[in-house]
């Protein structure tokens, strides 16, 4: 094994990659707490809001945990808290027994609609407002790249 020098950041880089991790902990932090309120986690609000927005309010849990970032395991835990309050249901996935779907209820809509402008109002105050408009759409870019390179 050879011995190679690890490639350092430079001041910058190494400024920049504080600046990501404290501010993004403390972002996701605030933003996880404003929905204690409400009885939810950020997490859990992610889920039912993806739900909300999908076609017949449902999504197969394998693609719901690629577009929330989580593992299968771990949304199937959340899915089961969400569950128990009523808020969403699981089935198998027609034509596959393999596959499971999670559908939003009636119950978790109404969660959704009750919820969304506190949280919305939550992400102006400590993210959109702090931007101007240009930096939005350059951090909505860095972002998306950033993401792209880890698929």
């Amino acid at each position: 094994m050879g011995s190679h020098e690890p490639r350092w950041l430079s001041a910058t880089e190494q400024q920049t990659w504080r600046a990501f991790l404290r501010g993004g902990r403390q972002l996701m932090e605030a933003l996880d707490r404003d929905l204690v309120p409400y009885g939810l986690c950020l997490s859990e609000y992610e889920i039912i809001s993806m739900l909300s927005e999908a076609p017949d309010h449902h999504l197969r849990m394998s693609e719901l945990a690629t577009i929330v970032v989580q593992s299968r395991s771990r949304l199937t835990h959340t899915a089961t808290r969400l569950e128990r309050r009523g808020w969403v249901t699981r089935a198998p996935f027609p034509g596959d027994g393999r596959g499971v779907l999670l559908t939003l209820t009636e119950a978790g809509l109404a969660k959704v609609i009750e919820t969304a402008p506190g949280h919305l109002a939550s992400v102006r105050a400590r993210l959109i407002d702090q931007l101007t408009a240009g930096q939005v759409k350059t951090l909505g870019q860095i972002m998306t790249t950033v993401s792209e390179g880890m698929e």
